[in-house]
């Protein structure tokens, strides 16, 4: 069954303006046309460069106990998202792979610097220009380890680069180190990219299944399209809500380890609505963990919010409150209960708690986690941002306001060209 989406309750649709949105987002002709390159890329994807970073990645994982990611944003978050997803927790025994440039932390670069010191790394630098400030520096930091640890030959093995085909600071260095590149589509912004070498790559090191994810977001190719889709609905329900005031979306999860699908949710629709004074804030939050912090703002806070549940029908794992003897603890209406059963009959007392304090929640469930569900869930979150940010006016595929920050930091540097 994949994935399947429910309304919240009493929740009207302007299906004329979603559909209108959905025609807009398909002909690519809309603002920002020149960034839908991903709508294809399911079926459309550089065959010949994905079988060869499945050989390369091999490579890596014979030579390798680490795999440096170095990237920030759209470069980072989705890999992150999926690895979280799909690997266990405590995973031992594969090619481990690590992020860095995704902050300025002194603290935390340092600890990943030392930690790669006494093991066998390779590095992945992900980015467009390769001018970016916080994976430019990691980079430089980390060229810097390399050339303490391996000779100039061991270094060219062990390096590969995610950028532009033809041109940048990256592309240039690669080209005079002859290390191996990989090619950032022009027609795919960063937050579109997880079916890209920008995810590829690393993915498949640490042992994802790419054609899996890869057939998910096929699947979802094929039916979001239409106008009944469950794409259309989630983006005509959240200008709805827009409407009525709800100005911020929660995503929750039950699982720990879809947390990161919440962080690369917020950038996909912060980056993609947040303009000309518009725009849902996303929000997100791990339930029932959260509920013991949070849970008093959404029961009884300002009305001004919405909560898009994300739910999995079958754990990988499930295990059973144990019988004692003596129920000091008040448990034993739950003996022999499953933990995943409680966690379910939580929910539904958390969804409807909620709703009658006046949040509406909606529900997106998947079977179960695996790669292709996972692919499906990200490709349904990118197609329901296009049409929702049509229907929004802005331009799904800019971030203009960006720079505003990136100036500001720059005059604080004193870089070159900013003073003043």
């Amino acid at each position: 069954m994949g994935l399947q989406f429910q309304l919240p309750k009493n929740v009207q649709l302007d299906s004329t303006k979603a559909h209108a949105a959905l025609d807009v987002l398909l002909s690519q002709e809309g603002a920002g046309s020149e960034f839908t390159g991903w709508l294809e890329q399911p079926t459309n994807y550089d065959q010949d460069e994905l079988t060869r970073i499945l050989a390369l990645s091999k490579q890596v994982q014979n030579h390798s106990d680490v795999l440096v990611c170095i990237g920030i944003g759209g470069s980072y978050l989705g890999t992150k998202a999926i690895l979280d997803a799909l690997l266990p927790t405590f995973a031992k025994g594969d090619t481990k792979v690590l992020f860095l440039g995704q902050t300025l932390s002194s603290s935390y670069t340092k600890q990943v610097l030392d930690y790669l010191r006494d093991k066998d790394f390779s590095v992945n630098v992900i980015s467009k220009s390769g001018t970016t400030t916080e994976p430019a520096v990691a980079y430089r930091l980390v060229r810097k380890l390399m050339r303490e640890k391996y000779s100039k030959e061991e270094i060219k093995k062990r390096t590969f680069i995610t950028t532009d085909k033809e041109k940048g600071a990256l592309k240039g260095l690669a080209t005079e180190e002859g290390f191996e590149t990989f090619v950032v589509p022009d027609e795919i912004g960063g937050r579109y990219s997880f079916l890209t070498a920008v995810g590829f790559f690393p993915l498949a090191v640490a042992g994802i299944d790419v054609h899996a994810l890869i057939e998910g977001a096929k699947k979802g190719q094929e039916l979001y399209q239409k106008k009944d889709s469950d794409a259309v609905q989630y983006a005509a329900m959240r200008n709805a809500l827009y409407e009525e005031g709800k100005k911020i979306e929660l995503f929750v999860c039950y699982e720990p380890n879809l947390i990161m699908i919440g962080e690369w949710f917020k950038q996909l629709f912060g980056e993609s609505e947040g303009k000309g004074g518009k725009g849902i804030f996303p929000a997100s939050v791990q339930f029932t963990t959260d509920l013991h912090s949070m849970g008093q703002m959404i029961q009884d806070g300002e009305r001004t919010l919405f909560e898009t549940v994300l739910w999995v029908n079958e754990p990988e794992f499930d295990i059973r409150v144990p019988k004692e003897e003596e129920n000091t603890d008040d448990l034993a209406y739950l003996e022999g209960t499953s933990l995943h059963t409680i966690n379910e009959k939580a929910s539904t007392g958390v969804k409807r708690a909620h709703e009658e304090g006046g949040v509406p929640n909606a529900i997106i469930t998947l079977d179960r986690i695996d790669a292709e569900n996972i692919g499906q869930l990200l490709y349904f979150y990118m197609y329901s941002c296009g049409i929702s940010a049509y229907m929004l006016g802005v331009n799904p595929f800019d971030q203009p306001g960006v720079e505003a920050y990136k100036k500001s930091m720059f005059q604080e540097l004193g870089k070159p060209g900013y003073e003043g």
